[in-house]
């Protein structure tokens, strides 16, 4: 058998294992997407008697864009640059098959962000991660637990989660990057840290499942990329409210996020310039909004003219990030017609706050994901106390709902890792 290998563990370098090899195929997006974060990737020739010394370098330049490489980051690693790529003359035939790896740590706590998903008008593509708020995760390697089996052991914060890891967001994802990891032959428990109230709109059940998916991603040495943990958690999002990962992805990536596809997952970061000060003001009252219900008040059908509208704002938030314009950015977030006048009626008191917060010298305000969270921008911190404090009083005194303030800065990092106990 010939080969050529494409080794990527330091600068790019090309080697003749063997005899030359004419391309017959290369195997789809889909299939070389599926081989995950492998080392080696099997792409697959047929031998000829053609004696070209080297490769089809239209076939290279594939490889590499079908293959993107990020820089290799330790902590946290949710982006795995392969060691190599082989090329073979053998069938087209990829096996996803690997050697089931060994825990690096006996226990890892990994936090997770809350997230503003939607932005307004991109109901259900944008969101992004907010500091200082979010839950955490304890994952053990836990003899007493069947292998390739998890088991929580306490829910703290929130005492109607339940303990069965099937139905719980933690759970599930930590069941699906077992599964993805391929490790049967060890058993985890974790303990969850409710730090966001259920039904809040701040990505409750994405922060759980973030964490979790994080940690043990962790316990078996990072091995998983962003995206395999975004998928992990999108198994758990769809238990709770439906296939969709403007919650999940920025959680685990942070930032701002645009998600292009879900299926197949497509990811988008959009950088904020550094040096630009953007704040959100939080404010969450005392009232459960259960995302399948906010989901199930949405039409199935709008107007084209309110299509057009939504359309053209999404894309100024995107244009506004770009340029680090926060005053851009609030009016864009503002301008949702689809979304936001069918949830507000069920939020007390929400059309007075968004007014509240304008008047008190918010460049725009909406409701956060599904709400009942109020969610408005700045970009002075006195400023931003401030019309926390008139959107809370507008909670108060119209929707008749007590609430709590925060003022808080993009998180960058995402999920990660904050400490670890080596095996």
């Amino acid at each position: 058998m010939s080969s050529w290998v494409l080794d990527r563990s330091g600068p790019p370098k090309l080697h003749l294992k063997t005899q030359s090899l004419k391309p017959l195929t290369l195997l789809p997006q889909a299939s070389t997407a599926a081989l995950g974060t492998h080392s080696l990737y099997l792409l697959c020739f047929s031998t000829t008697s053609s004696s070209s010394s080297s490769p089809n370098p239209e076939m290279i330049a594939s490889v590499r864009h079908l293959l993107p490489i990020p820089n290799l980051n330790p902590t946290p690693s949710h982006h795995r640059r392969p060691s190599a790529i082989v090329i073979c003359s053998s069938r087209v035939e990829a096996s996803t098959r690997k050697a089931e790896p060994l825990p690096v740590f006996s226990t890892v706590r990994s936090f997770a962000p809350a997230t503003v998903a939607n932005l307004g008008p991109g109901f259900d593509f944008l969101g992004c991660a907010v500091s200082g708020i979010g839950d955490h995760v304890t994952v053990v390697v836990d003899p007493s637990v069947k292998p390739g089996r998890v088991a929580i052991t306490a829910v703290h914060g929130a005492p109607k989660l339940t303990l069965d890891p099937m139905n719980n967001c933690a759970g599930i994802a930590a069941i699906a990057v077992l599964r993805a990891l391929g490790v049967r032959s060890v058993g985890v428990s974790l303990t969850l840290e409710k730090g966001l109230p259920l039904g809040s709109g701040l990505g409750s059940s994405a922060a759980s499942a973030a964490a979790a998916a994080s940690a043990v991603n962790a316990l078996f040495g990072d091995l998983l990329s962003g995206n395999d943990l975004v998928l992990a958690g999108l198994e758990s999002e769809a238990k709770v409210s439906g296939r969709h990962a403007d919650n999940i992805a920025p959680s685990i990536l942070g930032g701002f996020v645009l998600v292009r596809s879900c299926d197949p997952l497509e990811l988008i970061r959009l950088p904020f310039p550094a040096g630009r000060e953007l704040l959100f003001v939080l404010v969450s009252p005392e009232f459960e909004a259960p995302t399948k219900k906010m989901r199930a008040v949405l039409p199935e059908e709008i107007a084209f003219k309110d299509h057009i509208w939504n359309s053209r704002h999404a894309a100024a938030v995107v244009a506004a990030l770009a340029a680090g314009d926060v005053a851009a950015l609030g009016a864009a977030m503002s301008a949702d017609r689809i979304v936001e006048p069918r949830r507000s009626p069920l939020i007390p008191g929400m059309v007075a706050v968004k007014e509240a917060a304008v008047a008190a010298g918010a460049f725009g305000c909406t409701i956060s994901g599904a709400g009942p969270t109020a969610v408005a921008v700045t970009d002075d911190q006195a400023k931003g106390q401030a019309i926390g404090e008139a959107m809370a009083e507008a909670f108060l005194k119209v929707g008749g709902l007590r609430s709590k303030v925060s003022v808080q800065r993009l998180d960058h990092e995402g999920a990660r890792v904050v400490s670890s106990i080596p095996h």
